[in-house]
Formats: structure tokens, C-alpha cells, sequence
């Protein structure tokens, strides 16, 4: 499925479009069921809405974000995790886009300056005061994850740790945002440190994922272990521990990016590569 990001909609837009809808920050299904999700009589769906979001044509169908006040019937709002990870790829990012756009201008009506209303502007997605003028753009939060790995005895082991938000049992990479004034590898170093008190060396770009909880790119690194023995931050984690391949807890699905970085690492460890 192609998707084509745009702002402004076209002059003619298309009568049936992907309409990600939404009440009170959940996304609306047909029937709550993911896999019902097609593209919708647009008409009908922007009369219900309270305010909407162009977003671009997936496959040439106009694609909109909407906040309605309730579920039209028919539709039933699901929470934005659980509908995403029932969504295939393509559509799973276009619902973390538009959770994101609606997310954006309901916390901005009014300026963080001086506190009058914003207005949307009409030539970028953006939102201006009418009183000093300031603008607000949606916001991104970087965030830096890391997977900490090391060799001994000719046997590979990965760093995990479980965080007090995790499902029980579940055990995932070290993560934590960007600070003012940091690079990401700035970032990495200081974060190991902090919350698990190791250092490492030989850091390996992975890739990034847009995470829409509430406004999150993850960014995601391997990197090696150099030295120290786990200290955790007892305000950060519940636990950390180093893990055999053969041995690995529960880690998150390949729904997210740390599920990917985890099993790829894996991969590569056996294989005899990263070192």
C-alpha cells in the first residue's frame, strides 16, 4: 500500500477515504474488528466530526484524521495499542499519524505563551495565537533505545530490563528521551549509565519508529558492552539481568521496534557478527 503524505487536501478529493477516527484519544473500528478497516464514505464521516485532519491518499484514497463525540453506529472505539497491533503495517502507521495530528490540536486551542486561543493556519499543519503570534507545530519527542550486548566465554548474552510500566514477565532494551544539548550516541552512553550503570562502546545504528504514545520517535542502537556490573535505578526499573540467547524472557512483539531490534540482534549474534 503507497502512501503519499500531504497537508492540504485536493480540490477534489476522493468519495470513499481511509477515515481514522477517533473518541476520546481511542480509534474507531468497524464492528471493533482491525481487519474490517476500509476506506468509508468521507461525507458521512466529516458530517459526525468535531474537527478533521487531512492527511494524505494511501492507494489514491483521501486519508483524514477525526474527532467525533461518540462512535457512529456501527463503530466501536478500541485502544490505540491494541487496534494498531491488529492493523497491518501501512495502515498501523497512518493510525499513529492521525493519533498524533488529533493529539496535537486538541492540547494546542490555546497558547502556551499567553494563553489566548490558536487559530489553524491555512499553509502548514500549525497552529498560531491570535494574540502574540506565537506557533505551534506538532510535537516530537526523540527517544533513544539501546541494546547492550556482550560476549564471554564465547557465549553471547544480551542486557534486558523490565521497566514498572511492562507487562509482567516482559523484559525489553534500555530506553530513555533525549536531553536538551545531547547527540544520541550522547544520549545512549548517559542512559546505559544512569539506569542499568555499565558502559559500552561500538554503538550500531538500528533504525527509528514513530511511536504515538503520546508523541515519541524511538530511536533505536546496539551497542557493546565495555565494562562495570549492573546497578539499576530503582526509580527507572524493576529489574535488569544479562540473558543467554537460548534463555531470553519475554520480550515485546514485532508490533514495535524494540521487538525487531531484539530478535535482529539475536540473529546477528549467532551468525558471529556485531563483534
Amino acid at each position: 500500500m503507497d502512501f503519499v503524505p500531504a497537508f492540504r487536501p485536493p480540490e477534489h478529493g476522493t468519495p470513499q477515504a481511509w477515515c481514522l477516527g477517533f473518541v476520546g484519544g481511542r480509534l474507531l473500528l468497524p464492528g471493533g474488528d482491525a481487519q474490517r478497516l476500509q476506506p468509508t464514505d468521507a461525507a458521512a464521516m466529516a458530517a459526525c466530526a468535531q474537527a478533521r485532519h487531512y492527511l494524505g491518499r494511501l492507494d489514491g484514497a483521501d486519508c483524514w484524521a477525526l474527532t467525533l463525540p461518540a462512535p457512529p453506529p456501527g463503530w466501536l472505539a478500541v485502544g490505540l495499542r491494541d487496534a494498531m497491533m491488529r492493523l497491518p503495517e501501512p495502515l498501523m502507521a497512518l493510525a499513529g499519524r492521525a493519533a498524533q495530528v488529533v493529539e496535537w490540536d486538541r492540547t494546542h486551542r490555546f497558547c502556551g505563551v499567553c494563553g489566548r486561543a490558536t487559530e489553524p493556519l491555512a499553509h502548514e499543519r500549525a497552529r498560531r495565537c491570535s494574540g502574540c503570534g506565537h506557533t505551534a507545530y506538532p510535537r516530537i519527542n526523540p527517544a533513544m533505545m539501546a541494546l547492550v550486548w556482550r560476549r564471554r566465554g564465547g557465549t553471547a548474552e544480551l542486557l534486558l530490563a523490565r521497566s514498572p510500566h511492562h507487562p509482567p514477565g516482559l523484559y525489553s532494551a534500555l530506553a530513555g528521551f533525549v536531553e536538551p544539548g545531547e547527540s544520541l550516541e550522547d544520549c545512549v552512553h548517559r542512559e546505559i549509565a544512569e539506569e542499568v550503570g555499565v558502559r559500552v562502546h561500538a554503538l550500531r545504528w538500528y533504525g527509528s519508529q514513530s511511536w504515538p504514545f503520546p508523541h515519541n520517535l524511538m530511536l533505536a542502537f546496539s551497542a557493546e558492552w565495555l565494562a562495570g556490573e549492573i546497578v539499576i535505578q530503582q526509580d527507572e526499573l524493576e529489574a535488569a539481568a544479562w540473558f543467554a540467547l537460548d534463555a531470553l524472557p519475554p520480550v515485546p512483539p514485532l508490533f514495535s521496534i524494540s521487538g525487531h531490534l531484539i530478535r535482529d540482534t539475536v540473529a546477528a549474534l549467532r551468525r558471529g557478527g556485531l563483534g
